[in-house]
C-alpha cells in the first residue's frame, strides 16, 4: 500500500491510496470462489458451478463490493500509519480500479485541529459571591404563599399585582382591527403581558368605569398591518380582584410534604432548596464566564462535520421541545443555520476542555460524581431512589463522569486564572438567571 497525503485547505486532508493488484485479484477471486459454492444456476449441480461462470455473471458486482471492503481497510491503515486523527467519515473516490492492475482511491474528510490551550493566566475572573438572608427567605415564603393565593372580588382601585377582569376594542384611525376586541378578560396587572402602555392606566381604576388606553405598537409587532401604529383601546373594567394570601401555618406546612405541620421545618427546607438553587445558579454562572475566555483567547478552525454533528442535535432537542409542548409532529425542519453559531461554540469549547482533561491527565472525582447524584437527585421526593437509579445505571453513570471531568476542567482554569470576590444579592443573582 502507498499513501500520500496532502492538505487542501483548513483542516481538509486528502489521502490517495494505492493498493496492489495481487491483493485486490486475490480478494475478488477469493469472494467468487466462495459464490461458486452457494450459488444455483440451472444446468449446474450445486456446489459445482465453474468460477468463470459466476464471475461472468456476478464479477463487476463483486469486484465493486470487495473494492468498498479494500477502501475501507487500507483507509484505516493508511491513518494509522501517517498519525492522522480523522473528525468524521471520509469521503471515497474510486480513481482506478481495473483487474490486473494497482487500485487506487481518494479519501477526503477532516482532522481534529491540534490544540493548545493558551491564556489561562491571563484570564480575569469575577466570583460572585452570595448570603441568603432572612429577608430573601421572607420574599420565598411570600412567594409560596402567591402560588397558593386565592383571587377575591375587591371594592376598592385597582392596584399593581391585582387582577381586572375587562371588555376591550381597539382601534387604530378610529377603525377596529382583528385581534383586537375581547370580553371578559382576565389581566394581571404589572407582569407586562400587554403591549407596553396597555396596563398603566388601569392601575387605579374601579369597577364599572370606562377607561381609554392610548397606546403604540412596536415596531417588531407580530403582526404587520400593526407595526408601529398609534392604537386607542376602550377598556370596561368589569371587575377588580385582590389576592387572599393563605397563612404560614400548620396547614400551608402540610401542602409542602411538611407531614407534621412544622413551619420552621418548611422554612429549613425552603432555605436549603434557595441554597441548591443558588449555588447551581453561581457554578454555570462561572462555567459561562470561564468558557467565554477560553474561546476569546483561544480562536480556531473546528471541523465541519462535528459541527453539522452538533447543529443535528441541538435541532433534535430543538424537536423534543416543541413536542413537549404538543407540536412535535407539525414542527418544519428547522434550518442549520439556526444552531450553526451555537454548535460551532460548543465544538470549540469541548475541544478546549478535552485538552485541559488530557494535558492534566484529569480523572472523574467520585466524590464529585457522588455529589452531582445527590443534588439533582435532592430534587426529587425519594432523593435516595434516584441515587439507586444512577448508580445501577451504567450509560447515566458515564454521563456524570463526564459532566464531573468538565467541571474539574473549569476548575483547573478558575485555580489559574486571576479571579476578584463581588457580593450581590440573592434576588439580583436569580433575577437575572431567570
Amino acid at each position: 500500500m502507498q499513501v500520500s497525503v496532502e492538505t487542501t485547505q483548513g483542516l481538509e486532508r486528502r489521502l490517495t491510496i494505492t493498493v496492489p493488484a495481487e491483493s485486490v485479484d486475490n480478494a475478488v477471486k477469493a469472494r467468487l470462489q466462495q459464490l461458486a459454492k452457494t450459488q444455483r444456476i440451472n444446468g449446474f449441480r450445486p456446489g459445482k458451478v465453474p468460477v468463470s461462470v459466476i464471475k461472468k455473471r456476478y464479477g463487476q458486482a463483486v469486484r465493486q463490493e470487495v473494492a468498498g471492503d479494500v477502501m475501507q481497510q487500507n483507509f484505516y491503515q493508511a491513518i494509522v500509519q501517517e498519525k492522522i486523527n480523522p473528525a468524521g467519515m471520509p469521503a471515497f473516490e474510486l480513481t482506478k480500479d481495473q483487474d490486473g492492475e494497482d487500485l487506487e482511491f481518494v479519501a477526503k474528510f477532516e482532522v481534529y485541529p491540534e490544540v493548545e490551550v493558551k491564556g489561562v493566566e491571563e484570564i480575569e475572573l469575577e466570583k460572585t459571591v452570595v448570603e441568603i438572608s432572612d429577608a430573601d427567605l421572607d420574599n420565598m415564603m411570600e412567594t409560596l404563599q402567591k402560588q397558593h393565593g386565592e383571587w377575591k372580588e375587591v371594592r376598592r382601585k385597582a392596584r399593581k399585582d391585582d387582577r381586572v377582569v375587562i371588555d376591550f376594542v381597539g382601534t387604530v384611525d378610529g377603525e377596529e382591527f382583528e385581534g383586537g376586541k375581547a370580553e371578559d378578560f382576565t389581566l394581571e396587572l404589572g407582569k407586562g403581558r400587554m403591549i407596553p402602555g396597555f396596563e398603566e392606566p388601569l392601575v387605579g381604576a374601579k369597577k364599572g368605569e370606562e377607561v381609554t388606553v392610548d397606546v403604540t405598537f412596536p415596531e417588531d409587532y407580530h403582526a404587520e398591518a400593526l407595526k408601529g401604529k398609534a392604537a386607542q383601546f376602550a377598556v370596561s373594567v368589569k371587575k377588580v380582584e385582590g389576592l387572599t394570601l393563605p397563612k404560614v401555618d400548620e396547614e400551608f406546612a402540610k401542602l409542602f410534604g411538611i407531614e407534621d405541620g412544622d413551619v420552621e421545618a418548611l422554612k429549613a427546607e425552603v432555605r436549603k432548596n434557595m441554597e441548591r438553587e443558588l449555588s447551581t445558579t453561581l457554578k454555570n454562572e462561572l462555567k459561562e464566564a470561564v468558557i467565554a475566555k477560553l474561546i476569546e483567547k483561544n480562536e480556531m478552525d473546528v471541523p465541519a462535520a462535528l459541527v453539522e454533528q452538533e447543529i443535528n442535535a441541538l435541532r433534535e432537542q430543538a424537536k423534543q421541545r416543541f413536542s413537549q409542548q404538543g407540536g412535535g409532529a407539525n414542527m418544519p425542519e428547522l434550518p442549520g443555520d439556526l444552531f450553526k453559531d451555537n454548535a460551532k461554540r460548543r465544538v470549540t469549547i469541548g475541544l478546549l476542555l478535552g485538552e485541559i482533561i488530557k494535558q492534566n491527565e484529569l480523572k472523574a472525582d467520585q466524590e464529585k460524581v457522588d455529589s452531582l447524584i445527590e443534588t439533582m437527585a435532592s430534587a426529587y421526593e425519594d432523593p435516595q431512589e434516584v441515587v439507586e437509579y444512577y448508580k445501577n445505571n451504567q450509560e447515566l453513570m458515564q454521563q456524570m463522569q463526564n459532566v464531573a471531568l468538565e467541571e474539574q476542567a473549569i476548575e483547573w482554569v478558575v485555580s489559574k486564572a486571576k479571579t476578584t470576590d463581588v457580593t450581590k444579592a440573592f434576588d439580583e443573582v436569580m433575577n437575572k438567571q431567570g
